[in-house]
């Protein structure tokens, strides 16, 4: 799982939305990950309707929106940047720039928790944030993505 959780299609480089629910809307619209899903609608509604109980604005310009619904069958992951900023009601107050949204099953707990406390771990690391904010290829986001999801999931080892 962990080395096919970031493929091609799972960044969108320049998010244009600075409001949240426009910008979750966005993210899911544009990122090709989520094109397959069976009900892209019912899915996007999830996202937003679980941001309006509580912000996953977390802090440091980073958020961890997500949605569950039964049709998913694999977790699914997105990111998308701005530059901009989006006005995320987070715990510091401060603009989101990386959003990322899970896709999940409501049976996929373990698989979630687990993909969720890697990516904690990865947008905590030194520098991480800034470096991805630096990419402007598409293709470097993945591979950065990519390989510090691999060092902190794995902790060094192979997985």
């Amino acid at each position: 799982m962990y080395y096919k959780l970031f493929t091609p299609g799972t960044v969108v480089i320049e998010l244009r939305s600075t409001e949240k629910f426009e910008a979750i809307r966005e993210l899911i619209r544009e990122a090709k990950v989520f094109q397959d899903l069976p009900d892209r609608d019912a899915f996007e509604q999830a996202v937003i309707e679980r941001e309006k109980l509580q912000s996953t604005g977390l802090g440091h310009g980073v958020a961890f929106a997500h949605g569950r619904i039964p049709e998913i069958k694999t977790l699914k992951v997105a990111l998308g940047i701005s530059r901009k900023g989006i006005d995320f009601d987070s715990i510091d107050g401060k603009p989101v720039h990386l959003l990322f949204v899970f896709a999940t099953n409501p049976s996929m707990h373990i698989d979630y928790l687990a993909c969720l406390a890697s990516l904690a771990k990865m947008v905590k690391k030194e520098g991480f944030r800034e470096q991805i904010l630096a990419c402007y290829e598409e293709t470097e986001v993945t591979n950065k993505l990519c390989d510090t999801y691999m060092e902190v999931s794995c902790m060094g080892k192979a997985c």
